[in-house]
This record gives C-alpha cells, structure tokens and sequence, in this order.
C-alpha cells in the first residue's frame, strides 16, 4: 500500500493553474487602481476635482499602510493565521473599498442617495462624491497591499526551489495585465464626453469582487495541498499554529542593511512610477495634445512591455543571479526615461518602451530576492513592512505632484506645464540608483570576495 502521494505543490499543472488564479487577484488590483489614472479630466469637470484633490484621492489609498501599517501588521497576520484567513479577510475589505468607491461616483448618490446628506455636512471644500470616494479608497488600499503580500507568500508555498523569479516575474505580469486593460477599457467605457463616468468605475469595482470570488476558490485548493503535506509530514508543510511572531523580528530585518537598502529602492523606484502614470495620460495630452483615449492606449504600451518582460527577466535572474546588478540597471533606465520626458519632445513611445523596461527589470530581481535574504517564518512580515515603506512615497509624491501642478500653472489651464513635475520624478529615480549602488557595494563588502545570495543562481 502506497503510504505517500506526491503533494500538488510537485505537480508543475497545478503550480501554473495556482499562479493564474491568484494572478487573476492582482489583475484586478491593478485593474482598480488604474482605472481613475485615464479619468481624471472626467473626475475633475464631473466633480469639480482640482489636481490636488485628486492628488489626494490617489494618496488616499496609501494612508492605512503608511499611517496605520496595515501592510506590516497584514504581513504578521499573514505570518500567524496563515494564508487563508489573512488573504479572505483583506481581499474582502478590497472589494468593500471598491463598492464605496463606485458608489461615490454613482448618479444615484450624487442624486441624495444614502449617505449623501451626512457626508455634505461636514468640510465644506470637499465634495460629498470626492469624501465617499475617499473611504472607499482607504478601505481598498487597506486591503489591496496586503493581498499582495498574501499572493507573494502563496508563490513562495507552491514555487520555492521551482523556477520562483520566474512566478514572480509572471505576479508582476498579471498585476500590468490589470493595468494595460484599465488604461484601455475605462476612457472606452467612460466616453470622452464622460456620460459613462460611473459605469467605468463601477466595472472596475464588479471585477474586483469577482477577485474574492477566485481567492474563495483557492482557499479551497490550498486546504487540501495543506492535509497532503501534513499527511507525507513534510517539511515544508505550513502549521499554521506554529507561527509564533516577536516584535524583535522587525528589529532584525531593519538591521540587515541588504533588506533596508532593497527596501529603500523599493520606495524610491514605485514612487517615481505609479504616482508618475497616474499623471501621465493627462501628461501626454497636455504636452503631446493627444485625446483621453490615445493617451491611455500609449500609456498601455508599459503594462503590454511589463507583461512580457518581467516573465523574461525573471527567468534569466533564475537562471543567471546577478539581481543586484540588474536593479541597477533598471534604476538607471528609470532616471534616463523622467530626463527624456522632461527636457525633449521625443516622441513618447520610445521613453514609454524604456520605462517598461526598468518596470520589469527591478521587480523581476526585488521580489524574489527577499526570500534569499529572511527566513521563510518571516516572510510574511518583510513583505509586508517592505509594502509599508513603499506606501510612504505612494501617499507623498501624488500629493507633491497634485501641490506642484497647481503651483506652476497657477489658475488650473487646461494644458499644464509638467516640466516641474517630472523633474521631481526624476529627482526620487535618482535617489533610488543611489540605493541599488548601495546594495550592490554591501553585497560585496558581505561576500569578502564570495557571491553572495543576491548575486548566486
């Protein structure tokens, strides 16, 4: 009688089907997330939004993990409870955060729908929609960074000794995919005269629904892969009861200078990006006169790059190392990219196809990094005060971008001057190279000449 069967983490069909259905999680994050990036224009003239207020609005996704550190209480949740309960739980406040946010925008609370009343009483410069809209962007972010922390720890489970730079690199290519389709779908479904405004928002908030929907089914899948490992009594099978946490974890990861630096690129890479494209179609038409739609299928052009490319560097880092070098590489494409944007008038696809590149370079080598350098007990927990540290800059900079919009182009023109705002991209690009150089000199200076994780296979 055979007493052992071999778990469904060895079958690669099911690593693979695993990956496509917790991708389909962070597509839809994404997809939510960028969705607004083409609408602002229609955000503005619907409800009078200036670009601080929306500024403000982007910012506000970042407050429960910068301020509260929900991001690193999720990864010690994550690292305590296990995968399941933790993923359920901050998946589900994503898609309430995206129902308030829908709701916000709706004509029917614009019309004195519940709620509408309460909200229009208090802060007076604030619009009812814009202060609706700003809790249902507090509850998705609270939710939405944890659930990628959830799906990183779910990669590490199914991929950890199997090809996981390229699972990552794959992670990164699902969250663009959710990207490239908002970039897409939502000025279309918006219509440039804005008369679908709330139909466009309130797709992104069904699709994020049907995200929780998907995490219920892996909840499934992951129970059983759990009584498999328990049962042949594996190694690496997760007892979730047996995940003791002590506050001095933190204290040790911050003092493991290679973690602080990935941690500060971290931060100072996705703040030159993701607060850059959600300026940038606006960007793109204000400099380059280019209509809603145009710019957003343009901009488009780097989750399109990112989704094959971040696979693709992920798979040589799995097979070459060398992941400090390649952050290096990718902060000095991000900087040349912002100083090409800011000072030439070339056409913008080339910067655009060069700024895909970095998106895919540094994640592709940041990410899968982490679990060579922490214990896996902890993984959950670096994961996630890595996601917090990146919150700082997504609250700061669209608030800094918003400020210094209104600033240089005093009286709201409909054709801004940008030049300001991407030097201040480029500026946080240049500060993240300062740390991967950084890195990369304390992975040297740590191998005493010897490779060291980051630089080994």
């Amino acid at each position: 009688m055979e007493q052992f069967k071999k778990a469904m983490n060895e079958n690669a069909a099911m690593r693979w089907g695993v990956l496509i259905l917790v991708g389909f999680v962070l597509s839809v994050n994404y997809y939510f997330y960028d969705a607004f990036s083409t609408l602002k224009d229609l955000l503005r003239a619907e409800f009078d939004f200036t670009n601080s207020q929306y500024g403000l609005f982007i910012s506000f996704y970042s407050i429960p993990n910068t301020f509260l550190l929900m991001a690193v209480l999720g990864g010690i949740i994550l690292d305590k409870f296990g995968i399941r309960r933790t993923g359920f739980g901050f998946i589900f406040f994503m898609a309430l955060g995206a129902v308030l946010t829908a709701y916000g925008a709706s004509d029917y609370y614009s019309n004195g729908g519940f709620g509408y009343d309460a909200f229009n009483s208090f802060l007076p410069q604030y619009s009812a929609q814009l202060k609706m809209m700003l809790v249902g962007r507090f509850f998705f972010g609270l939710g939405a960074e944890t659930s990628i922390v959830v799906v990183s720890k779910i990669l590490v489970k199914w991929f950890k000794g199997k090809n996981l730079a390229l699972a990552f690199g794959l992670k990164v290519g699902f969250g663009r995919l959710g990207t490239f389709a908002a970039l897409n779908l939502s000025p279309i479904i918006a219509k440039e005269d804005g008369s679908n405004l709330s139909g466009a928002i309130w797709l992104a908030a069904i699709l994020v629904c049907t995200g929780l929907l998907a995490f219920i089914v892996y909840m499934l899948i992951d129970t059983k892969l759990d009584k498999q490992l328990e049962a042949n009594k594996n190694p690496d099978a997760i007892e979730e009861k047996e995940k003791p946490f002590s506050i001095s974890d933190i204290g040790k990861l911050l003092g493991n200078r290679a973690y602080l630096y990935i941690a500060l690129l971290c931060v100072t890479f996705y703040s030159a990006v993701f607060p850059f494209l959600a300026y940038v179609p606006d960007f793109f038409s204000d400099k380059f006169g280019m209509s809603s739609i145009e710019s957003g299928k343009l901009t488009s052009l780097l989750p399109l790059g990112t989704l094959f490319f971040t696979p693709f560097f992920g798979w040589l880092i799995d097979r070459k190392g060398r992941s400090a070098t390649a952050m290096i590489f990718g902060a000095i494409t991000l900087l040349i990219v912002h100083l090409t944007f800011a000072f030439t008038y070339l056409t913008p696809a080339v910067p655009t196809i060069l700024l895909g590149i970095a998106f895919s370079l540094v994640p592709a080598a940041m990410w899968p990094s982490m679990v060579k350098l922490v214990d896996e007990r902890q993984i959950g927990t670096a994961y996630g005060l890595m996601y917090s540290i990146q919150n700082l800059g997504l609250f700061a900079f669209p608030l800094l971008a918003g400020a210094i919009l209104d600033y240089t182009n005093p009286g709201n023109p409909e054709v801004a001057n940008y030049t300001p705002t991407v030097l201040m991209f480029a500026g946080v690009s240049l500060l993240g190279l300062l740390f991967a150089i950084l890195l990369k000199v304390e992975d040297k200076k740590r191998a005493y000449g010897v490779e060291l994780p980051l630089n080994k296979k």
